[in-house]
């Protein structure tokens, strides 16, 4: 099989000994049970100091399918950039290592890049029809933030620029992560910035969403490298 045919759901990690091992389980058995499409997960370890690395090598030897990727440094996005840079899937995939999205929205997302119909897709709990659940913070929060983003990229042509659930062609990646500078929180918008300023099609699927009350996320810090990100992207600062 052709390594267009295959994808890699990469799955960015920092300190989640608690949650890793509990969901490469259920995403394998997952795909085991519907992805038609050679696949493989790789745990992208971004500078974890728990046991993460130790549960992360662990999964890896124990199965063909799981791999597993240390960096020394932090960044989500970071950590993507590596793993699909060093990918030769014809698509490459992310989601967070909470499952916040339903497993059952995957196969939606990465159809129509196998199909070529596009060359990014993004889940999305803000477009008609999705189902989320979550507190009224990060709710507020989300809502605020996308506003945002509208107000300063007004033909941005999608909804949800966070959502932890996205999948992209490796040919688009290979065009757009070099013009990606961000290496943490604000890379999933940077990245849908430039891949709609250089005329990619963007799939945005509504998903089914539920928020894991335990994430460690800093909102306030993360929402002010956003903004900064935001700036730099718009303005050129």
């Amino acid at each position: 099989m052709s390594s267009d045919a295959a994808v890699d759901v990469v799955i960015p990690v920092y300190n989640e000994e608690e949650a890793l091992e509990g969901s490469i389980a259920r995403l394998s058995a997952y795909l085991e049970a519907h992805c038609p499409y050679r696949w493989r997960i790789v745990i992208a370890d971004n500078a974890s100091n728990d046991r993460t690395p130790e549960i992360g090598r662990r999964l890896a030897e124990g199965s063909e399918r799981v791999s597993y990727l240390r960096l020394e440094q932090k960044g989500r996005g970071r950590a993507l950039r590596t793993a699909w840079s060093q990918s030769d899937a014809g698509v490459l995939s992310y989601m967070d290592v909470d499952l916040s999205t339903d497993l059952d929205c995957f196969m939606p997302l990465i159809a129509p890049l196998a199909a070529g119909r596009y060359s990014v897709a993004i889940g999305s709990r803000l477009a008609p029809g999705a189902q989320v659940t979550r507190g009224l913070k990060r709710e507020a929060i989300s809502r605020i933030y996308n506003l945002m983003m509208l107000a300063m990229f007004p033909r941005k042509g999608f909804r949800d620029a966070q959502c932890g659930f996205k999948a992209i062609t490796r040919q688009a990646a290979a065009e757009l992560l070099p013009l990606v500078k961000d290496q943490a929180w604000f890379f999933d918008s940077e990245l849908l910035l430039k891949a709609r300023a250089r005329g990619h099609r963007i799939h945005e699927l509504p998903v089914r969403w539920v928020d894991d009350p335990g994430s460690r996320v800093k909102i306030a810090k993360t929402a002010w490298e956003d903004i900064k990100g935001m700036w730099r992207v718009r303005f050129g600062g």
